[in-house]
């Protein structure tokens, strides 16, 4: 799989496709770029939309409207098709729909010879991770979902604003599920490289309030929130699902939380979830394993409960 140059196909142009492909471009982060979509038509307008921002920038990138034979040579493609959502429900609640769109799509890409990475944007993200490895056949290590690193950014910058620090300067993940059963080890948050729990005993005015169950449902719900101010929430996703295809593209071995599939690490196996891992050229090369507490772990495998739940319902739904 030849990175240089590097080729990259996202499918799927709606709003978060769109944002994400506007992010590779501005960001020179690939060769080639080819846009799929149903409706080529739109496809074909975002991808020339995007070829006239190059005339004025340092951005040097082949961009185009295509269809699934150009996923045969693509070192990446990203799955950011999306089911309809609705108002009050969750993201589980769209898995039936998205389960059903992608066992259309992964096969037609698996056909046209691809052999590269998937990383998957769809919600729900952990449950379609898990199906887009057993559809296309291709070693776990080599499809991933954008999992918990939305959460994990989220989360991050209201520590920040908390703090008065550059988020930057702040070490915290969420994990489990990227949905409403997710959890916060705050056991291993630092702002600093200072353990946040040894923050808060060192500035009990400063943080008076702090209270980390308050905070950790703001960061599993403000994104309902989002969708129901515009619509959709597609910048934040957009950024961190392209920060994970640079550190592809070009080897980076960054740690950064994904969803990926668990293979022993805390106990657990054969089931995506959002966890910190090291991301290569090659896929996931490694998962972080922190030493979480005993009520952090036992929330972990509470969250993992549901996800198993999730994709014994998909499998047999696709079995029918």
């Amino acid at each position: 799989m030849a990175l240089c140059p590097s080729k990259l196909a996202v499918i799927g142009m709606g709003n978060v496709g769109c944002a994400l492909a506007h992010h590779l471009t501005i960001g020179n982060t690939c060769d080639e770029l080819v846009l799929i979509n149903r409706n080529r038509e739109k496809a074909w307008g975002e991808a020339e939309d995007l070829k006239h921002s190059l005339g004025f920038s340092e951005t040097r990138m082949r961009i185009y409207a295509g269809d699934y034979a150009d996923c045969a040579d693509a070192d990446i493609v990203v799955l950011s098709v999306a089911a309809p959502y609705s108002e009050g429900g969750t993201r589980l609640d769209m898995l039936d729909k998205a389960a059903l769109i992608l066992s259309d799509i992964v096969p037609q890409v698996m056909d046209s010879g691809f052999s590269g990475i998937f990383i998957v944007i769809t919600n729900p993200v952990d449950a379609l991770s898990y199906l887009v490895h057993k559809l296309s056949g291709l070693p776990a290590h080599r499809v991933i979902g954008t999992g918990t690193s939305l959460d994990s950014a989220r989360l991050r910058y209201f520590l920040a604003e908390t703090m008065e620090v550059d988020p930057r300067s702040v070490e915290a993940v969420c994990m489990g599920e990227h949905g409403d059963s997710q959890m916060i080890p705050w056991s291993q948050v630092t702002v600093g490289a200072k353990l946040f729990s040894q923050i808060l005993k060192d500035n009990p005015e400063r943080l008076k309030g702090f209270d980390p169950a308050r905070v950790q449902g703001e960061i599993r719900q403000v994104a309902y929130r989002i969708v129901k101010s515009k619509g959709a929430t597609d910048y934040g996703i957009a950024s961190v699902a392209a920060r994970m295809i640079k550190a592809i593209v070009r080897d980076e071995n960054i740690v950064m939380p994904a969803s990926v599939m668990l293979d022993g690490e805390f106990g657990e196996s054969d089931v995506y979830a959002g966890v910190p891992a090291v991301i290569t050229r090659n896929g996931i090369k490694e998962l972080v394993t922190y030493h979480l507490e005993e009520s952090e772990l036992a929330e972990f495998r509470k969250s993992l409960d549901v996800l198993r739940d999730v994709n014994g319902k998909m499998m047999r739904l696709l079995d029918r």
